[in-house]
């Protein structure tokens, strides 16, 4: 599906552009479902059924229930909602963690139930959530139901974040599926933040991969921490750079087509707390969470116990939602806890050190990754030893020294890159020269970007997305 997706946007993206811009109005939702459709059958022949499903079931749905609140059928369109919520996530769960229960059936109580071969969908666990939140807000009568099911099957399957976020809610872009238009500026963003984000996936998140894979992948018991650290470090630029690429190819995309995605990133590694990495981090997810399973919870209005048991419930979904293992429940259980920490004692004292608030949020945010990143969770401890020198082997490394200098260019640009430099103009715009000047320098920029970043697709055409695997 990788190498699918990189070939569509390549050879075949001229051609959808071309015919959305030739169509009248009433037809680009059409072309655009129609090639959404071909991009995702390309990858995922077999599984294209179970995405049509989704998007039929859930359109009629909003139907039935915008049909029975004016015929004031309350209990009706509960019950619609409710079959929505329990089909959905049913089949989510069926392709996502079957083999995660019978495993752990087969662990508790000594059997040996046979795990079902079966792939798990692309794409499944973005556009789940999407259809959810469409028949979730239709029932809270947030938005009126589509009446156009191309208009629906445009939402549900546009390929620009199909299969891996940002996830998009509809009341978000409702009116813009009924009249988008293209803008030479917008056209123009959207082909520099697209050039943006295949550079960030290109050359910084899978050269910073390779260290990773070379660290993580040698003996986790004779690891010295200081290449422990460099490993977790690497990792951390790497999923960062992978996903927020991602967004960025996808956000640029939609901008070419006339849509306005939401940001789902916002430099998370400035953050001074882990309250703040979270506002910062994957924003559409943590959206989704708060409006959808949080608030329905009570949210912070039934007392402050209430509250942080219903954080500990989000975060150990959220964890969940991530994959079938163990280590991510642990992982957002981590979280959970320690934004508890924060909630009740820490975030105050932490506002009043900045740099040391800094530090802080940054370890705690690297340790997470080791827990995100190994599905054995003996693995996972192996690593935490080594990062905190418990295994015995010591601190300094010759080999950790050696992929510091050796990479030391990659290293500078991963800082670099993931902090915000955009208040830091080196040009004045407001002058006459500043403002022919910036376009031109900005041109180039991309230019040199995107013929490098190809340079480097050509050389190696097997570039997975981390978040695929979700």
């Amino acid at each position: 599906m990788v190498f699918s997706s990189i070939l569509f946007i390549f050879f075949f993206l001229p051609a959808v552009l071309f015919m959305y811009f030739i169509v009248p109005q009433r037809l680009k939702n059409f072309v655009l479902l129609f090639f959404s459709l071909i991009f995702y059958t390309w990858g995922e022949p077999v599984y294209i059924l179970i995405m049509l499903f989704s998007t039929v079931f859930d359109y009629i749905n909003g139907l039935l229930i915008e049909k029975f609140y004016s015929n004031q059928r309350i209990k009706a369109a509960k019950i619609v909602l409710i079959c929505s919520v329990v089909i959905n996530l049913g089949i989510l769960g069926f392709f996502k963690y079957n083999n995660f229960f019978i495993e752990n059936i087969n662990a508790l109580q000594g059997v040996e139930l046979p795990l079902i071969d079966i792939a798990l969908p692309i794409g499944i666990s973005f556009y789940t959530f999407q259809t959810l939140s469409y028949t979730i807000d239709v029932y809270r009568r947030e938005i009126h139901a589509q009446k156009n099911i191309v208009s629906f099957g445009a939402y549900v399957t546009m390929f620009p974040q199909l299969v891996a976020g940002p996830i998009v809610q509809y009341k978000d872009i409702e009116t813009q599926l009924n009249l988008h238009q293209v803008t030479v500026s917008g056209f123009s963003y959207g082909i520099n933040r697209f050039i943006i984000g295949l550079a960030k996936k290109v050359l910084l998140a899978n050269n910073i991969g390779l260290l990773w894979e070379q660290i993580s992948g040698g003996s986790l018991s004779s690891l010295p921490t200081s290449e422990a650290w460099l490993g977790a470090i690497a990792f951390s630029f790497q999923i960062y750079f992978d996903f927020s690429g991602y967004s960025d190819m996808a956000i640029g995309l939609g901008e070419m087509f006339g849509y306005h995605f939401k940001e789902n990133f916002n430099y998370p590694y400035c953050a001074k707390s882990i309250t703040e990495f979270w506002r910062r981090w994957h924003i559409s997810l943590g959206s989704w969470f708060r409006e959808y399973v949080y608030i329905p919870l009570g949210g912070n209005r039934q007392g402050l116990k209430r509250q942080l048991f219903n954080i500990l419930i989000v975060w150990c979904l959220t964890g969940f939602w991530h994959g079938a293992s163990w280590n991510f429940v642990i992982w957002g259980l981590y979280f959970g806890v320690l934004l508890i920490i924060e909630k009740v004692f820490l975030l105050k004292r932490l506002s009043r050190h900045r740099l040391l608030s800094h530090i802080y949020t940054l370890i705690l945010v690297v340790i997470s990754w080791v827990i995100f990143a190994f599905d054995n969770i003996s693995n996972v401890g192996l690593y935490l030893k080594a990062m905190f020198g418990l295994n015995g082997v010591g601190f300094f490394s010759s080999e950790a020294s050696y992929l510091l200098y050796s990479n030391a260019i990659l290293w500078i640009a991963c800082a670099v890159f993931s902090i915000n430099l955009s208040k830091r103009k080196s040009l004045s715009t407001k002058t006459n020269v500043g403002k022919w000047v910036t376009p031109v320098v900005k041109t180039a920029l991309s230019a040199g970007l995107f013929f490098i970043s190809v340079s480097f697709l050509v050389g190696d055409t097997y570039n997975p997305f981390l978040y695929f695997r979700f």
